[in-house]
């Protein structure tokens, strides 16, 4: 049920778009706001207890309607999985602003293409020379497929497979969602109680990416150049200050070819940048990431090369899950 869940989502997410602007994203950050004003009295647990609230218990709650629904029948139970997983997977929640700046730069108007870059993230890319520009516009829009599709896609599919139905795909959501929001709240407000809450929820943030950062890493590594991904993956790791967000850009840098990393980090807190709602931010620092003095630099080919890279990967991921599907129906 997992693979028929995820491939009608994708399809009807390709169809009709969910719109930047949509009640549902608004009751996400309503419901953020509602648990920090309530739960938040500035003591040392509170942050812990405002991100309980806010992230697992939707999750339990998607779970149960799941249960509810499969006492009823199975269909209805896939119908919910399916409507949980448009609302919280697909390329198009990010990938019109990846899109208009590759169409930009192919046509010559960098000007356009780094008002874009500062519209999507919320950060003044007016002096970014091109290459610098094309090496943000590649990261930012790696770690926006993986938070948008493959994590989603991982946390889903590893929690239906014990039968949470489709609470892995509202915790990792919300827990994505709760640390970019809590990181934009502690950089405009500058209180304590604020800066705990970023803390503590990119913490769990990072735990729940952990694992679904290295496979996503891992399908960069077999639909890329294998070898070279995986001598970057393990120079990223052996960094003091390794990221998952760092692992995945050097994971994509070594699968095609490109230098990303240090270079793409010209004097930017990508932490500190404020991003619209459906965006991703709280980027920590990707310090060694996809760098590699035999790589290429940067161009407008490899903006290609990043789409092929990924949707070859969403493939490799799909089958995998389809045979195991039929493995399992016919097991």
């Amino acid at each position: 049920m997992s693979f028929l869940a995820v491939a009608i989502a994708l399809l009807i997410e390709q169809l009709k778009p969910l719109p930047s602007s949509n009640p549902v994203h608004a009751a996400m950050a309503g419901w953020m706001r509602w648990a920090g004003q309530n739960f938040n009295a500035g003591r040392d647990h509170d942050a812990g207890v405002v991100w309980l609230v806010t992230v697992p218990v939707p999750a339990l709650f998607a779970l149960a309607i799941h249960v509810a629904l499969g006492q009823l029948g199975a269909v209805l139970a896939l119908a919910w999985d399916i409507a949980v997983l448009y609302l919280t997977l697909g390329f198009r929640h990010f990938s019109h602003y990846f899109t208009d700046i590759q169409l930009a730069l192919e046509r010559g108007d960098e000007m356009h293409a780094r008002s874009l870059l500062q519209e999507w993230w919320g950060l003044d890319a007016s002096e970014l020379p091109r290459e610098e520009l094309l090496r943000h516009t590649m990261t930012h829009a790696l770690l926006a497929a993986h938070r948008h599709v493959f994590g989603v896609f991982f946390c889903y599919v590893l929690l239906a497979a014990v039968g949470c139905g489709p609470a892995g795909a509202v915790l990792y959501r919300l827990a994505e969602s709760a640390s970019r929001h809590w990181a934009d709240r502690a950089n405009r407000v500058g209180l304590a109680q604020e800066d705990r809450l970023m803390q503590v929820s990119a913490r769990c943030f990072n735990v729940i990416d952990h694992v679904p950062a290295r496979l996503t890493a891992v399908g960069f590594a077999i639909v890329g150049n294998f070898e070279e991904t995986v001598n970057r993956m393990r120079q990223q790791a052996a960094l003091p200050a390794g990221t998952n967000e760092g692992l995945i850009v050097a994971a994509a840098a070594g699968a095609v070819g490109v230098q990303l990393g240090d270079a793409a980090q010209p004097e930017v807190d990508l932490q500190s940048a404020t991003a619209p709602d459906d965006a991703d931010s709280g980027i920590e620092s990707l310090a060694g990431a996809g760098s590699s003095s035999g790589a290429a630099v940067p161009g407008v080919g490899h903006l290609r090369s990043l789409v092929g890279l990924v949707w070859r990967s969403v493939v490799l991921w799909m089958l995998l899950l389809a045979l195991l599907t039929l493995a399992k129906w016919s097991g």
